[in-house]
């Protein structure tokens, strides 16, 4: 059995951010496959469901997939994780098989940019790889929180000649120690940067390309409190956040440049 799949970028969460190319893909699709996390994230699904109505011009259908449960806080991180995809996999390959047809096309409305922190394209190829499908698919770029969070706040991510580190909360610390110093941090719940020492600025981003967007920027012990107030406002509107921040460690000068 073939089935064709394509995995759309389609940025933090604004309509406005598609890319052409992904307006496209999305009118190519008949029938889309969206995660059910089932734990409040309406909102979520109102931003997916606004994208598909502002950009798709013929018919198309949605199949919600009940999402495997994850431990969040596994003793095991790496095991637990690629169990999970195994489980997604495992569920979108049902799917695929009894409720999408051969000659129709699936779409997955992958958020910011596929290739960067999202597991859609693990997951894909895992369905690849346990044989009873004959997938093909193709990935649409799409514009990542990383890159608006530079634009919103007017940087260029990388010092003059020098590296980015791009990693999440949980590895922050590590990369702080093994010398990283100009660190963009995603997937940060707890809001890790407020336990480093030292002198260090943040660019910080909330929900970035929505109505409900939040920034913040300045000096990482001054502004905390800032920030903090930002993601409480908007777990308590919303359940969730998504945020992304840089981090830039200032020179024996105080220069951040």
């Amino acid at each position: 059995m073939r089935r064709r799949l394509r995995l759309i970028g389609i940025g933090p969460g604004g309509p406005d951010d598609l890319t052409v190319a992904a307006v496209r893909a999305l009118n190519d699709v008949d029938v889309f496959l969206v995660a059910d996390k089932q734990r409040g994230v309406d909102d979520l699904v109102a931003v997916r469901e606004e994208i598909c109505r502002r950009h798709i011009a013929g018919d198309y259908r949605t199949i919600p997939v009940p999402d495997p449960p994850r431990d969040r806080a596994p003793s095991a991180y790496g095991t637990e994780v690629r169990d999970w995809h195994a489980a997604r996999a495992a569920a979108y390959e049902t799917v695929l098989r009894e409720q999408v047809a051969e000659h129709e096309t699936a779409g997955f409305l992958v958020w910011g940019d596929p290739s960067l922190y999202d597991s859609t394209i693990r997951v894909v190829e895992r369905i690849r790889d346990r044989g009873v499908l004959d997938v093909d698919y193709d990935v649409i770029p799409g514009v990542s929180s990383v890159s608006l969070l530079a634009a919103r706040h007017r940087l260029v991510l990388n010092r003059i000649g020098g590296p980015i580190v791009v990693t999440t909360g949980r590895r922050l610390a590590q990369e702080v120690a093994a010398g990283g110093d100009n660190l963009v941090v995603m997937l940060d719940g707890a809001l890790e940067c407020a336990r480093l020492e030292g002198d260090w600025r943040i660019w910080w981003g909330a929900d970035l390309g929505t109505s409900d967007e939040e920034l913040v920027a300045g000096p990482l012990r001054e502004v905390l409190p800032d920030i903090e107030r930002a993601r409480a406002r908007a777990k308590a509107a919303r359940g969730w956040v998504m945020d992304t921040y840089l981090l830039r460690r200032a020179d024996g000068d105080g220069v951040v440049s």
